[in-house]
């Protein structure tokens, strides 16, 4: 990170928010300087944006930290949950292992399944990313032949999916357990590739089974 865009996260980070005037007297910067990096910091998801009420004339923004921007920053409960992840990889057989994340990721879906609901497959992907974008999380996806290819260009478990490809698995299984459709990993950040993306097609008769794992003919990294 650039030194003087990580005092800008340090600063968002101790304060909560910041505004451009604020930033450029801690950085003896200009407006126009501090936008620059602002705007560099916003692009790549670290930062967000939003107006500040109460004032008349042109909109000023206060600046904050996404969820990816914290992300940059150590916590105790991320390094927990990389070594109960890592403790349960190392000791459990590979489907009970699987059937643990496919667990944890229904308990996450939960908060989120009424909105994303039991429409059409397309309609359920749609809302899938909505519900995503709101956690600052950069992601579309596309019909393809073989299904919908879902592509995630930040990962939404960046402290713990660093530590453990094994958070490849959970995140597989929430979108399966959340969207009711089977879903495949098709690239990993986490194992090297650009971005993360995921193969999803709707559930064959026996109902919906979320699969922690490649696509067939699919490798890990491209």
């Amino acid at each position: 990170m650039q030194a003087t865009r990580q005092q800008i996260l340090d600063h968002l980070r101790e304060h909560g928010e910041g505004n451009v005037r604020t930033l450029g007297d801690v950085l003896e910067l200009t407006a126009t300087g501090v936008r620059q990096h602002l705007m560099i910091l916003e692009r790549e998801g670290f930062v967000a944006s939003r107006e500040m009420r109460g004032r008349v004339g042109r909109p000023a923004l206060v600046y904050r930290l996404t969820e990816r921007g914290e992300a940059l920053y150590p916590k105790a409960y991320d390094r927990l949950a990389v070594a109960m992840i890592a403790a349960a990889r190392d000791r459990l057989p590979v489907e009970a292992f699987s059937d643990l994340m496919r667990t944890a990721a229904g308990i996450l879906a939960e908060e989120h399944a009424e909105r994303v609901g039991r429409g059409a497959p397309f309609e359920r992907l749609t809302s899938l990313c909505e519900v995503l974008r709101e956690q600052d999380i950069v992601v579309d996806f596309e019909r393809t032949a073989a299904g919908f290819v879902l592509e995630q260009r930040t990962c939404p478990f960046h402290d713990a999916a660093e530590a453990s490809t094994a958070t490849c698995d959970l995140d597989t299984a929430f979108i399966g357990a959340l969207t009711q459709m089977d879903v495949a990993l098709l690239t990993s950040r986490a194992r090297g590739d650009d971005t993360c993306r995921f193969l999803v097609q709707p559930a064959g008769p026996a109902g919906p089974a979320p699969r922690v794992g490649h696509a067939p003919g699919e490798t890990e990294a491209h």
